[in-house]
C-alpha cells in the first residue's frame, strides 16, 4: 500500500491496480485542485475543499463515489462512514454541517479518516465499530476543525499504530503543524509517501508520520 498527500485532507491511496481517495479537492477550492484517476472515492465533507469527485474521474476510471454515513463494500474493500459534525466552511448562517468519518479495511489493515472533524470525541457507535487502528488521519488545523491540542488528545485515545496529522497544508491556520508535532513531543518523521505492509506496523503506538504533499 502506498500513501500520498495531495495538501488540506487529500490522500491517495494505491494498493495493486486499485486506486482509492479521501477528500479529492474540486475546481474552485481553495487549494489547487487535483487530477488523477481513481476506483474509489470517499467525501467527508461536502465543500469544494474536500468534495472534487469529477477532478478524479479521469482516463478510464470513474469512481465509486461515498459521500456519507453508511456501510459499503467494493473490489475488496470494506468501508464504513460514521456521522459526525464539522464547523469547516460554513455558509451564512449554519452553525455546524455534516461530517464523515471512515473506516477502510484494505489488505489487512484499517486506515480511519476523521474528515474534517470538529467533535473533540468520536460518537458511541463509531467508537464501538471502529477496532484496532492502523493508520489514522487526523485534521490538526483548528479554523472548523480539531485544534492542534484536541486532535493530540483524540489520536492518542484512539490508540493507533500511526497517525498521520492532516488540514495543515494550503488549509488551516499557520503553523498548526508546529504546534501539533509540540503537543506530541515525542519526534516524529516526515516522508514524502508512506509505503506500508501489513509486517511493518509490529511495535509501531502512536508513530506520528507527517506525509509532505
Amino acid at each position: 500500500m502506498v500513501i500520498t498527500h495531495h495538501g488540506g485532507q487529500c490522500f491517495k491511496v494505491t494498493f495493486g491496480d486499485l486506486t482509492l481517495v479521501f477528500d479529492p479537492i474540486a475546481k474552485g477550492a481553495s487549494l489547487p485542485a487535483v487530477r488523477f484517476g481513481t476506483d474509489i472515492a470517499l467525501v467527508s465533507r461536502d465543500h469544494p475543499d474536500m468534495n472534487g469527485i469529477e477532478e478524479v474521474s479521469y482516463g478510464e476510471k470513474k469512481p465509486f463515489a461515498i459521500t456519507g454515513p453508511g456501510e459499503y463494500e467494493r473490489q475488496g474493500v470494506v468501508i464504513q462512514g460514521f456521522l459526525s459534525k464539522s464547523k469547516y466552511g460554513l455558509g451564512k448562517g449554519e452553525t455546524e454541517a455534516v461530517n464523515t468519518i471512515y473506516s477502510v479495511e484494505l489488505e489487512d489493515m484499517t486506515l480511519v479518516h476523521l474528515g474534517a472533524l470538529a467533535d473533540a470525541e468520536l460518537s458511541k457507535e463509531a467508537r464501538e465499530s471502529i477496532d484496532e487502528i492502523d493508520v489514522l488521519f487526523v485534521p490538526i488545523g483548528g479554523d472548523g476543525v480539531l485544534s492542534p491540542a484536541k486532535a493530540h488528545e483524540l489520536a492518542v485515545s484512539l490508540e493507533p499504530k500511526i497517525i498521520v496529522p492532516m488540514h495543515w497544508s494550503g488549509i488551516g491556520e499557520p503553523k498548526a503543524l508546529d504546534a501539533f508535532l509540540k503537543e506530541a513531543g515525542n519526534g516524529s518523521q516526515k516522508v514524502d509517501k508512506l509505503t506500508l505492509k501489513k509486517k511493518d506496523l509490529a511495535g509501531l503506538d502512536g508513530s506520528i508520520l507527517v506525509v509532505t504533499p
